[in-house]
């Protein structure tokens, strides 16, 4: 075999004592302690006793850091540190990761969740202040300024063996079935309840839970805007109800979620007219259409049929919103006698949003097209989904519940430091900001880098032709003239 030549007089050794792998955990380390997250989880913790005594708030935070960066159990968390034993020349080790795991029992953590609002305040009044201000999500070409929106969605975390809690799902499965919150401005994950998986999708008592542990970890202000969606796992009278009774005189709470269509449905919607329906609309404000099979454009449509259905016992200023469209070879063999007939397939939506009033200062926001617009946002939530179990939600890597419990709450907080950091340090780079977890890993955060030590500094240097060196050097700056606050 006739040789390249790349490889001639080439020698491969393993001798420098100066090279630093995955440098991108100096950007979250540096955030983490910064907004005061490390100390105020060291004094959430309970501290130990001996000469060997580790900073349990230190471990948690070097746990989560490692989660971002791929470690999918406590031993690769260990694995990972000795990429940075130059910079933190005390690494924790696995026994002791896995015994602050242990020490998460009910009332630490609630302790810490209490540490997590209290830090996301600060984040979020940063935010405020960065230039451009708080990230407000548009939809259809309107911006929602002011309105706080909560996403809620359950997803299934396989697994290959027998552990605490796993059974088998609904989608033919074996393993858990957590139920998350996350908040649709800033990606963070405010809540995330450990289920079993053959939990069932709209467990009205799990929602309670989720809902009331996101609301905690929002830091509304005294009059607050939120509003809550939610996809068909809501279709059930409690928890329209619970969402209905969110309302205060402080606080108004308006939702979009998902209905199941039956027979009832499909006879209001057989006596709609063909000129109510309107065309429904993209998230950037264009006409929402597609290409059909000869090329034709097929656009989707939207109407209101609260009218035509007796809504009797339903929360009130309950509103459906039925959206339909031409169906794909896909959804043929789903469809309804009436769907067939009609040959059009149809969805609904639930909402409590006035017709004429809309949202406030949001104009528009009370017509059909909108409100499906604002449902069909809500899957934005898949992509929150897939990337916190890029980041520690892929699987469960204990047989004990408690652990795995523990393990998802270290998630959620690597889900937060790896948001806050984006949400920080990166908010000019649109890039790096929305990138999928092995984007940034590959760009930032498993970014090999050499140690230098002189006159008593330490200098990182970056291979100066690295795409990404103008944006990881900013984002240090950027960390370095934080408030600190630790």
């Amino acid at each position: 075999m006739k040789a390249t030549g790349w490889d001639q007089r080439l020698d491969v050794r393993a001798d420098d004592k100066n090279l630093i792998g995955h440098a991108g955990v100096v950007l979250l380390r540096k955030v983490a302690d910064r907004i005061g997250l490390t100390r105020a989880l060291s004094a959430a913790l309970p501290r130990g006793s001996g000469p060997g005594w580790r900073d349990r708030g230190e471990a948690l935070v070097v746990l989560a850091c490692a989660i971002v960066l791929g470690a999918t159990n406590i031993l690769e968390a260990e694995q990972l540190q000795r990429h940075w034993r130059r910079l933190f020349p005390r690494p924790v080790s696995d026994t002791t990761l896995r015994r602050t795991l242990q020490a998460v029992d009910a009332p630490v953590a609630a302790r810490i969740e209490r540490v997590r609002a209290a830090i996301r305040r600060v984040v979020w009044t940063l935010l405020a202040l960065r230039p451009g201000g708080f990230p407000w999500i548009e939809v259809a070409g309107r911006e929602l300024t002011g309105w706080y929106v909560l996403d809620l969605d359950a997803t299934i975390v396989e697994c290959h063996s027998n552990k605490e809690g796993a059974a088998g799902t609904y989608k033919g499965g074996f393993g858990h079935m957590p139920l998350g919150a996350w908040p649709a401005s800033t990606h963070e994950c405010l809540a995330m309840l450990l289920r079993p998986g053959n939990a069932p999708p709209n467990d009205v008592a799990d929602h309670k839970t989720v809902l009331a542990a996101a609301l905690q970890q929002l830091p509304l202000p005294r009059w607050s805007k939120l509003l809550v969606r939610i996809d068909g796992a809501a279709f059930s009278h409690q928890v329209l109800d619970h969402l209905q009774a969110l309302t205060t005189s402080r606080r108004r709470v308006r939702r979009v979620t998902g209905w199941a269509i039956n027979e009832v449905d499909e006879q209001a919607i057989a006596l709609l007219p063909e000129r109510v329906w309107t065309t429904a609309l993209r998230q950037d404000g264009r006409v929402h259409e597609i290409t059909g099979p000869d090329g034709d454009r097929i656009s989707y449509q939207v109407a209101e049929i609260t009218g035509l259905r007796d809504l009797t016992g339903r929360p009130e200023g309950m509103r459906l919103i039925v959206r339909r469209v031409k169906p794909s070879r896909r959804d043929a063999k789903k469809l309804t006698a009436f769907e067939k007939q009609t040959g059009r397939r149809y969805q609904i939506v639930a909402t409590n949003i006035p017709a004429h009033q809309g949202l406030c200062g949001v104009p528009g926001s009370g017509q059909a097209w909108f409100v499906d617009a604002l449902y069909r946002d809500h899957a934005e939530v898949e992509d929150r989904v897939k990337a916190i179990k890029r980041v520690g939600l892929g699987l469960m890597p204990s047989k004990s519940w408690q652990l795995n419990t523990a393990w998802v709450l270290a998630a959620t907080i690597a889900a937060d430091l790896d948001a806050w950091m984006r949400l920080l340090l990166l908010h000019d780079e649109p890039e790096l900001a929305a990138a999928e977890p092995e984007t940034i890993r590959m760009k930032l955060y498993h970014l090999p880098v050499r140690l230098s030590t002189h006159a008593r500094r330490r200098t990182l240097h970056l291979d100066q032709t690295w795409p990404w060196a103008r944006q990881f050097t900013t984002a240090w700056q950027r960390a370095t003239q934080l408030p600190a606050l630790a």
